[in-house]
């Protein structure tokens, strides 16, 4: 008997080697198909006497990246129209179908053991789980986690069962409910896996392992007189960690996140029942997960969206993908350096310049601390740090962009200076090469005015702390052609971010958004609102901090520079509000934000308090109490604003793909992520009850909630943005 997505050969001593190895796929991934083939090879196991125990491992560099998320959402696409107790019935089939297989897996009465070669997360670290024994190689990277909760779902193979059984509900915690992984010697302390070893020999170790079968093919928890490690609900310690766990899990996620509430239950209502009852209340769980809107958006925003657009998914139709070999950057300052850091590191060789040859060298500094630390921490050896340092060359001289497939200028936001560097820039480059400017706010046609070949000039919006944000934003101007853009995508999916193309207007799409969510942190300090409520009630709305911690974060002197180059180029079309006095104030007082120390927030070594002089800012004195603001109401501004904005860049056409304003809402600036993004909030509030509730916002609170016409438009034919803007049509 062959399989398609499996090896199955028998070896002298009777042990089955099943390879996980997919046909024309770089990861191995659980499908149906995987899980129909995991059942015949566990049905031949058992009942074949010839057989005496396997092991299963992977053909791949990787063991198994998990569940195919994208049948998942095809699957639950599927449901659509299905009234809601069928639809229930056919996602608890669709979950339970996994935990059958491996349930069967580990009761087949043959000893099995998983020999873990590389990365296996999701469905399959919980393949791993339900076999008997666990080898795991030291030498290749690998790493095990359940890293569902981080989309929205919960671990559906058994995962928030045997972790649990196996190493305690403490330590299984952080795993399951914040999606953290961990290394081969850590599974080894814990009692994950029973050994470790070179990858050239985690195979004979597992067959050695089956052979010995010091378990008699059974779980541990299938043993007699099983004990919970740290003890259940009931148990002193055990119910200790149960209590802890609730209030400390309404701390993190201000009930936003069900499938970590869902984990939770899974948990301790599974711990208290045999395992085959515990697996279905999992597969119970999974099912009502994915049967809110917090789930089904964050599938389709956090997955399926971003693996669309990191594969180049905008990328202009005729255009090929090309390898992005080298590239300059020009201005050797923070965003300069991290953008020459994340080249590096994806083997892009690097030319940084700067003015003065001491800055360049800072800039290449930045890099190379950055690469020793990754040594620090065992992510990479020396000599590979090394090797990426060496693809740096620090310079002063514009001659060496003579080569470069791609220029990124990374100077502040300054229009003059930014001309004069594209002018100098264009001198050398060859044919076809590629001018980026890596702007925040100014119009990226006014930019392309300075260049000779605006055809090639795109803007390429990066966030900052480069290193550790995922978003880059891709302004398309006037003039800027498709060959711009796809050379543009190259090179961000390279350096592993994730590309949004956008149209050119100031601010472009998340400075424009999240400008919102600032303004109305400033104008509620203004209105004489606590700062800790302003702060708390956005946190309590999913964002990741507060607007006045966030402007500390972005820094208080570039919003004022931006503010000043803003009013410039605006001339009298600029409308003033109450955060331009208190950013100017702020200025002033050389209050930087966290740069300095000082800024909407004081900064210390032991932390960080509100700065105690914040009221000077409330126009007609702090509230009293009783008129203080319901965190609800607060939440609905937070909210309702940025939404507002995104809907109003998709009627101008700046956005034109609902995927990228939700992708791009959610890692540009943390817009909550349990709503799936700007778009998916509106879509799932519905149109007609969003414009509703932001007539409200505006009759008490102004302008900044006053709905496009496209909104009203689509609220009075009961559309929605993922219908009518539906881009699976758009790509048929």
């Amino acid at each position: 008997m062959s399989y398609t997505h499996f090896k199955y050969d028998l070896d002298d001593d009777g042990i089955a080697l099943v390879t996980f190895d997919s046909p024309d796929v770089s990861m191995n991934v659980l499908s149906s198909a995987v899980m129909d083939e995991i059942g015949q090879i566990v049905d031949r196991i058992g009942k074949d006497d010839a057989v005496k125990g396997a092991v299963i491992t992977s053909g791949k560099k990787a063991f198994c990246a998990g569940a195919d998320l994208s049948e998942l959402g095809a699957g639950m696409a599927d449901l659509k129209g299905l009234p809601e107790d069928e639809a229930k019935q056919k996602l608890f089939d669709m979950a339970y179908n996994l935990n059958s297989r491996l349930r069967a897996l580990e009761t087949c009465g043959k000893p099995v053991a998983a020999a873990i070669n590389g990365l296996a997360l999701g469905g399959g670290f919980e393949i791993t789980l339900a076999c008997h024994y666990r080898v795991m190689a030291f030498d290749t990277g690998a790493k095990l986690g359940l890293p569902e909760s981080l989309v929205g779902v919960l671990p559906g193979g058994g995962g928030t069962q045997r972790l649990p059984r196996l190493i305690g509900v403490m330590n299984a915690a952080p795993i399951m409910l914040q999606g953290k992984q961990f290394d081969a010697q850590t599974a080894k302390d814990q009692g994950v896996v029973h050994e470790i070893a070179a990858a050239t020999e985690i195979v004979d170790k597992a067959k050695a392992l089956v052979k010995k079968d010091e378990m008699g093919a059974k779980q541990p928890w299938d043993q007699d007189k099983f004990k919970l490690p740290g003890g259940g609900p009931y148990h002193p310690a055990g119910a200790q960690v149960f209590a802890a766990a609730s209030p400390m899990l309404r701390k993190e996620t201000w009930g936003n996140y069900p499938a970590q509430r869902y984990i939770l239950s899974c948990v301790y209502e599974g711990l208290q029942v045999p395992m085959d009852a515990a697996l279905r209340i999992e597969s119970r769980y999974f099912t009502k997960l994915l049967m809110r809107p917090e789930s089904r958006n964050m599938i389709r925003s956090l997955f399926l969206s971003k693996q669309s657009l990191d594969k180049g998914g905008r990328r202009p139709k005729g255009q090929e993908k090309a390898d992005i070999t080298k590239i300059a950057v020009i201005g050797a300052g923070f965003m300069g350096a991290g953008v020459t850091t994340v080249a590096a590191q994806a083997g892009i060789e690097v030319v940084l310049i700067d003015v003065d040859q001491s800055n360049a060298d800072k800039g290449k500094k930045h890099a190379t601390d950055f690469f020793a630390k990754g040594v620090a921490k065992g992510k990479i050896s020396e000599a590979k740090a090394g090797e990426l340092g060496d693809l740096i060359t620090a310079t002063t001289d514009y001659s060496l962009l003579k080569d470069v497939d791609l220029v990124v200028e990374a100077v502040f936001e300054n229009s003059e200076l930014k001309a004069k560097i594209t002018k100098a820039a264009e001198e050398h480059m060859k044919e076809g090469a590629v001018f980026g400017s890596n702007t925040s706010t100014i119009p990226i046609t006014s930019l392309a005015e300075a260049s000779s070949r605006p055809e090639h000039f795109i803007g390429i919006h990066f966030f900052s702390p480069v290193e550790k944000m995922n978003l880059v934003e891709l302004i398309v101007g006037e003039k800027t052609g498709d060959h711009a853009v796809s050379r543009a995508i190259d090179f961000v999916t390279k350096i592993k971010k994730t590309p949004i193309v956008v149209a050119d207007t100031r601010g472009f799409y998340a400075n424009r958004c999240v400008m919102r969510y600032i303004e109305q942190g400033m104008h509620m300090l203004s209105e004489g609102v606590k700062p800790a409520l302003i702060e708390n009630g956005a946190r309590m709305a999913g964002m990741p901090v507060g607007p006045l911690s966030l402007q500390d974060e972005v820094a208080i002197d570039l919003a004022y520079k931006i503010l000043q180059q803003t009013k410039k180029d605006m001339g009298t079309a600029y409308k003033g509000s109450p955060t331009d006095e208190i950013i100017t104030t702020m200025y002033e007082k050389e209050r930087l934000g966290r740069k300095n120390g000082k800024g909407f927030y004081v900064y210390g070594e032991d932390g960080k308090r509100l700065w105690d002089e914040l009221d000077q800012f409330a126009k007609d004195g702090v509230l009293p109490d009783d008129r203080q603001p319901s965190p609800a109401e607060i939440k609905d501004r937070i909210l309702y604003a940025q939404s507002i904005e995104a809907a109003r860049t998709m009627e101008e056409g700046i956005v034109q793909d609902p995927r990228e304003a939700d992708v791009g809402s959610i890692l540009g600036w943390g817009f909550a992520p349990y709503t799936g993004g700007a778009i998916s909030f509106i879509d799932t509030v519905g149109l007609k009850a969003f414009v509703q509730r932001a007539d409200e916002l505006k009759a008490a609170y102004g302008d900044a909630f006053a709905v496009p016409s496209l909104l009203r438009e689509m609220a009075d034919k009961g559309e929605t943005f993922y219908g009518r803007f539906n881009p699976e049509k758009k790509a048929a």
